[in-house]
């Protein structure tokens, strides 16, 4: 039943496109701005390594054993404090532009970006409202636009009832 329950809480766009990112045991996972951390505990119960990060991790519960925890305030302008590159980037809901270069020098090359998060056409039907924390459109696709796109789309996502504009990105950064 917790099997279950963790892989409903993920992200659609995880579940839906998991066959993509070659989830194991030696997956290396950076879960940034993890939040509750409900994308990284699936994928660490699937087998992957998983760096939680965030300001806060109080609403992250019960990290397995063969996970890490990191609590960073991404918006200091100081580096991350992590000397290891990733297999994976999963980032939800959190926009830092200054973070973008850091998570292309993060990513092992051959590695993988997933990155949804919500565009300008959110703050006509709710939160956030700020541009700073609003991707314009096709940004995501214009900034890592050195890596090969596997799914791209924006648009209305719906969360639960209510209109839920957003970004998805999942690329692959060259191997070279």
């Amino acid at each position: 039943m917790e099997k279950k329950r963790l892989k409903d809480n993920a992200s659609k766009l995880l579940t839906n496109h998991l066959d993509l990112l070659n989830i194991n045991s030696n997956s290396q996972v950076l879960d940034l701005a993890c939040g509750s951390g409900r994308n990284g505990l699936w994928l660490a119960e699937l087998g992957a390594n998983v760096t939680f990060v965030d300001r806060d991790l109080s609403a992250l519960s019960d990290t397995p054993t063969h996970c890490h925890t990191v609590e960073f305030n991404l918006e200091t302008g100081q580096t991350l404090p992590l000397a290891q590159q990733f297999d994976i980037i999963i980032v939800f809901n959190y926009l830092h532009r200054p973070i973008f270069e850091s998570l292309k020098q993060m990513l092992k090359p051959g590695g993988f970006l997933v990155y949804e998060t919500f565009i300008t056409t959110q703050a006509e039907y709710g939160r956030p409202k700020n541009p700073d924390f609003l991707l314009r459109d096709n940004e995501l696709l214009d900034e890592f636009n050195d890596f090969a796109a596997l799914h791209y789309f924006q648009g209305n996502v719906g969360c639960e009832d209510d209109p839920c504009f957003k970004a998805q990105l999942i690329a692959q950064k060259p191997n070279n």
